[in-house]
């Protein structure tokens, strides 16, 4: 399967802003972005302003690196979220937050979305009782998703329990550290979703 495999840090050195892909990383004053908040490449600091084809274009793949996904994935995700009634930038985000990886993450039994994406492709996620490993599957209303037994034991887990807390489990969210797992009361809807991303942009992208 095609995936970024370059410098996570500097992506959020081209969007200008943090994306948190790195965990605990993003926060501390190593934080790449802190020391240079400017875009990658020779010609980083002078860059002129941008057009506004060109902010709808960052948006998109800001929100896109975010999340983990690929160009055509969200692409696919867009179309589908906008045959849906209701708006569609709320509709797209509603697609990317209801995936199992970013689910696992905001329980809080990840560090990142990219720690969440690498434990559900090794099978350590059960999803109503049965194992889910697949990242972009998409949870449903009232799913119960929890660490299996097997793996309750690692190092992940053990660090999610003893850090319970420290990380705010979004509403839509129930999440038992003690347990290890998180029950999807709903899906979320636009207000539930603190990811700092313009979707009206991504949709005015898309319609052109």
């Amino acid at each position: 399967m095609a995936r970024y495999t370059g410098p996570d840090c500097k992506l959020c050195r081209r969007e200008k802003t943090k994306l948190f892909l790195k965990g605990k990383k993003c926060e501390s004053a190593k934080c790449p972005i802190e020391i240079r908040p400017y875009p990658p490449g020779e010609h980083g600091r002078g860059r002129p302003k941008e057009s506004e084809y060109q902010l709808q274009l960052r948006e998109k793949q800001k929100t896109r690196r975010i999340y983990g996904v690929l160009e055509k994935q969200f692409h696919n995700y867009y179309e589908e979220a906008n045959r849906k009634t209701g708006k569609t930038g709320e509709n797209l985000l509603q697609i990317l937050e209801s995936r199992l990886d970013n689910v696992v993450y905001r329980a809080g039994f990840a560090e990142s979305r990219d720690a969440a994406r690498q434990q559900v492709r090794h099978g350590h996620f059960l999803v109503n009782g049965k194992k889910v490993d697949i990242p972009s599957y998409r949870v449903r209303e009232h799913d119960i998703i929890e660490v299996r037994e097997k793996s309750r034991n690692l190092l992940p887990y053990e660090v999610a329990r003893a850090t319970a807390g420290d990380k705010t489990v979004p509403a839509w969210l129930g999440a038992s550290a003690d347990n290890l797992r998180v029950l999807v009361h709903q899906l979320p809807v636009r207000q539930q979703i603190d990811t700092l991303v313009q979707e009206q942009l991504i949709v005015e992208l898309y319609s052109k």
